[in-house]
């Protein structure tokens, strides 16, 4: 197990990523995340009910003292509503199209990480292959130690993967083959 001073440069190091990913983001990028963020808390319903409903009491002439402008069918309030959704949307998406391209990122660096450790796994397992094989152990000679000491074939495990995920909707009872 890691010591707590590893642990802690971990956390360091993975911090520092998301704050050089946050400050790299543009204005409207900061801008979309912000509303994106905003839209989807409570108040921001709550404020949506409250509108809403006084701006149809109000245009239902329930209000004795203020003249409805806006009669039913409340086609202003329908203008209205229809470009705040194209406007939230657009900042929605933008927000999304920025967090997919940093969770790339994440992916691709995962996926660094990852295939460099299996390269020091493998040099680490024929270290230990050359030791038990010169000391005369049995376990040197194992076929899945031959098997580990193989490198992996990217291109072929992902057109292994490809072939045998299900289409969209389809059940795959199709096994992969090591």
């Amino acid at each position: 197990m890691p010591n707590p001073s590893q642990i802690q440069i971990s956390i360091e190091e993975i911090c520092k990523l998301e704050q050089d990913a946050l400050s790299k983001r543009t204005n409207l990028e900061k801008l979309a995340d912000l509303i994106a963020t905003e839209v989807g808390k409570v108040w921001f319903l709550l404020l949506h009910i409250v509108w809403f409903g006084f701006w149809i009491i109000y245009n239902e002439g329930e209000i004795p003292s203020l003249k409805p402008f806006d009669p039913f069918p409340f086609s202003l309030l329908t203008t209205i509503v229809s470009l705040e959704a194209i406007f939230l949307s657009l900042f929605i998406l933008t927000s999304q199209n920025r967090a997919a391209r940093q969770a790339d990122q994440r992916s691709h660096l995962d996926l660094q990480i990852n295939l460099l450790a299996e390269r020091e796994n493998t040099v680490i397992i024929e270290m230990l292959q050359a030791l038990c094989a010169e000391r005369g152990l049995a376990v040197a000679d194992r076929p899945e130690v031959t098997l580990f000491l193989r490198q992996t074939d990217l291109k072929g495990l992902a057109d292994q993967i490809a072939r045998n995920m299900p289409a969209n909707g389809e059940d795959s009872k199709r096994i992969i083959e090591p």
